[in-house]
């Protein structure tokens, strides 16, 4: 009986023996391969390790606005019995400019980027007997954001940002709006707009891209009816201003 138990004894402590050496080998074995994948393929290097270090940076871009007027009608709409429905449509648009950008903080930049952007804002008149006409407001703007920027901490080689503040624009081509027809749709020549957003930035070997979302809000009414604007089609509208969403593509 002694001799079974001492058996059962020394095959019990053979077993503990060889489950502890077992779970040894495969803690080693992870370690080794742990340590054979940080130094091997799975290392990621870090692109423009410094950059952050530089007080300002410099840069351009180009962009795809989808534009559009918000209309706001006049009680003269509800009693206008020849337009049935008068809105503003989405267009796509285009924009390029210059990127100024200011290291302020850790957390928070500084950012200026002046662009041109070519504009095709329409105004789509719905009469009742279903007949459909649209003024197409052309035009060219220089336009000057102020913008502050919220930046998380950088992960290896990419970081998401926040982007938000004010953009100052006047439209170039004055004189060719002024020649068009009496009657037509006629506009202010200045907008200020309330901007805010979100990007990505990619650090690259060379540079950093920037894919980035914005939305702007006008806050100016840019609607300036004129004598025979308001005999018109127009006498619906009381108030017109821009609204943006813009696609950013950033090179840093």
């Amino acid at each position: 009986m002694n001799n079974e138990k001492s058996v059962r004894g020394r095959g019990l402590r053979v077993s503990t023996n060889s489950i502890v050496c077992a779970l040894f080998i495969i803690h080693c074995s992870l370690f080794i391969n742990s340590s054979a994948h940080a130094q091997g393929y799975g290392y990621q290097r870090k692109h423009l390790e410094f950059y952050d270090d530089k007080p300002i940076h410099y840069g351009f871009f180009f962009a795809m606005p989808v534009t559009r007027f918000n209309v706001k009608y006049s009680p003269a709409y509800v009693n206008n019995t020849t337009v049935e429905r008068l809105y503003s449509p989405n267009k796509v648009s285009f924009r390029v400019g210059l990127l100024v950008n200011a290291y302020l903080t850790d957390r928070f930049d500084f950012r200026f980027t002046p662009a041109v952007s070519l504009y095709g804002r329409t105004v789509q008149y719905e009469f009742a007997d279903k007949a459909t006409t649209q003024d197409v407001r052309e035009s060219t703007w220089m336009e000057f954001p102020f913008l502050f920027k919220y930046k998380s901490e950088r992960r290896r080689n990419s970081r998401m940002y926040l982007i938000a503040g004010a953009t100052a624009a006047l439209e170039t081509n004055v004189r060719k709006r002024q020649a068009q027809s009496a009657g037509r749709l006629n506009t202010k020549t200045a907008d200020l707009t309330l901007d805010y957003g979100v990007g990505f930035e990619q650090f690259l070997e060379y540079t950093k891209i920037s894919p980035e979302l914005r939305f702007s809000h006008g806050v100016v009414n840019l609607f300036a009816p004129t004598n025979a604007s308001i005999a018109a089609n127009t006498a619906g509208i009381q108030r017109l201003t821009s609204h943006t969403v813009t696609l950013y593509l950033n090179f840093e």
